[in-house]
Formats: structure tokens, C-alpha cells, sequence
């Protein structure tokens, strides 16, 4: 199975429409809560080009946000 990564900030309702379509899949997946601790810094270090969220990862490939992600299919992230 493919690894899935979710960054999300707080108060998102992007990021919780991501994460809703993920489980109504049957996909597991890691959040990284941008608004816990120092994960904020780490993510603007290692991306900084992206700004928006939530942020979703398959196997390190950034797929985009919540539009770019209920376009895959999901299959394709299994």
C-alpha cells in the first residue's frame, strides 16, 4: 500500500473534506497538523513554494489539495 501524507492546518474545511474522502475510500493515511509544535517551519523548509492546504502526499509526490485529490483515482493511491 501506498504511503499517504496529509498536512493540514486548523479550521480547514478543505482539510477535512480530504481526510473524509480518504476514510470513505478505505485509504489510510498520516496527518501532520502544520499548527502543532514546529511542524510549520519544517513544512515551509522543505516546501516553500506551497502555501495552501491541506497539502496530500503519495509516496513523496505532492498530488495538490482537496480538488487535486478527488480527481485521482482511488485505486491509484492503494
Amino acid at each position: 500500500m501506498k504511503k499517504i501524507t496529509i498536512y493540514t492546518t486548523r479550521f480547514c474545511g478543505y482539510c477535512n473534506a480530504a481526510k473524509k474522502w480518504l476514510e470513505q475510500k478505505g485509504l489510510e493515511y498520516q496527518e501532520i497538523r502544520l499548527y502543532e509544535g514546529n511542524e510549520m517551519d519544517k513544512f515551509r523548509e522543505a516546501y516553500p513554494e506551497l502555501r495552501t492546504s491541506p497539502q496530500i502526499f503519495c509516496d513523496g509526490e505532492n498530488i495538490g489539495g482537496f480538488t487535486d485529490l478527488v480527481q485521482c483515482d482511488p485505486k491509484d493511491l492503494q
